[in-house]
């Protein structure tokens, strides 16, 4: 017997019609595509549903102990969300849970309820209603007839109580057979997972290769002169004092050169700002150096975690990047917010547009870099602009903090 099963049967019951209105909006939604209004109406549809099918998975998680994977993050365009096999799954729960899942629930909750009443309301109401009043098989007429009348109504609570786990268990199963990704599903996640994973141990490969040619080219390279010229240096000093001190000048300027290089080299791997003090800032110390009227705005809560910050943060970069040599724009905003489940990076430029991912080896770096933590990258770039890259990559922040306003560049 378990009061609190009983308890969570009560809210889950109440949510159920929640959800089938909810899911009544999205198939209306869908219905009026041909109208035009469904492309207005079906993002927020989905999202609810999306929303209130992640807390059914919540309960399942918390029932079974036995998570359901979770569907990949709902676009913001409304023929995405159509393609997303997601979005078909939330629906089919929404339009059949309230009628089967609905009926389970009703058992421990109908128990439940009525025998509140009879325990707890019958007896300070019963002398006010009617003479034919009943409570189940039990004529209430009198205090002794009350006082029986009461007993039942506990024992139907109790009862209830009694049936409620079960039940939970037995829906909580009926839930992930409607929102559960199938086999065919799953292999195609896998594969796709799969094949992220070898892009990004090639972006790897390619990235330790580049820093082993910047060493080994730039600062190796100076460091081994500056050796050489010390050694010069060292012999002249007792012969030639002038031309030693003019060989120590040199190796001063030298090592100057070497260390810009290697600072320049660590602000490629991980620019110490945005390890200090975190992605929108890091953008911002980006917007001061470029040439473009760069606006930057920010309503993030918190930080993300550093794998995902240092790939949005490389991944604006390569679009302001390109707004500004590719572009030939004059004005980029840049955006980030997070919706309590993605990370959201918009960056739109008013240049002349037509930026194609299949003609361009940055921009589809950009989509392998995100895809490696199932994030993507939403372009629109009509020819004659303007163009807008929108990144979202699942995540959750950090504690909260004070978001920064925005700032200009």
């Amino acid at each position: 017997m378990s009061w609190a099963a009983a308890g969570r049967s009560l809210v889950r019951g109440c949510v159920v019609p929640v959800q089938w209105v909810v899911g009544a909006l999205a198939v209306l939604a869908v219905g009026l595509l041909p109208t035009g209004l469904g492309f207005v109406l079906l993002p927020p549809a989905a999202n609810g549903l999306r929303r209130l099918s992640d807390r059914a998975r919540g309960w399942v998680r918390s029932e079974t102990g036995d998570p359901i994977a979770a569907p990949d993050p709902l676009p913001r365009r409304t023929r995405l969300i159509l393609g997303q096999p997601g979005f078909w799954r939330d629906l089919r729960w929404a339009i059949l849970d309230p009628v089967v899942g609905g009926l389970l629930l009703a058992i421990p909750n109908a128990f439940v309820l009525y025998g509140v009443f009879g325990a707890l309301v019958q007896p300070l109401i019963w002398r006010r209603l009617d003479d034919g009043n009943w409570y189940a098989f039990i004529p209430v007429t009198s205090t002794t007839t009350m006082l029986l009348a009461a007993l039942l109504g506990l024992g139907f609570a109790v009862l209830g109580a009694v049936c409620a786990p079960p039940v939970l268990r037995l829906h909580a199963r009926w839930t992930r057979l409607l929102l559960a990704p199938g086999r065919v599903e799953l292999t195609r996640r896998v594969r796709q997972l799969a094949g992220s994973r070898a892009d990004v141990l090639d972006v790897h490969a390619a990235e330790v290769r580049r820093i082993e040619r910047d060493l080994h080219d730039g600062a190796q390279a100076r460091l081994v002169a500056l050796g050489m010229t010390l050694d010069v240096a060292t012999r002249l000093v007792e012969s030639d004092p002038a031309q030693a001190r003019l060989l120590l000048l040199e190796v001063r300027e030298n090592s100057e050169r070497a260390l810009q290089e290697l600072r320049d080299l660590v602000r490629g791997i991980l620019p110490p700002v945005l390890a200090d003090r975190g992605l929108a800032d890091a953008v911002r110390s980006l917007a001061l150096e470029s040439p473009l009227d760069v606006e930057v705005d920010s309503a993030l809560a918190g930080r993300p975690p550093a794998p995902v910050e240092s790939a949005a943060y490389f991944a604006v970069a390569e679009l302001l990047a390109n707004a500004g040599k590719h572009a030939g724009a004059r004005t980029v905003r840049i955006r980030f917010d997070h919706d309590g489940g993605r990370l959201r990076a918009e960056v739109a430029d008013d240049g002349r547009g037509g930026a194609d991912p299949a003609r361009g080896s940055g921009l589809r770096g950009i989509r392998d870099r995100l895809a490696a933590f199932d994030g993507t990258l939403a372009l629109h770039s009509p020819p004659g602009g303007p163009t807008s890259a929108t990144l979202e990559i699942p995540c959750a922040l950090s504690s909260p903090k004070t978001s920064s306003s925005s700032a200009t560049g």
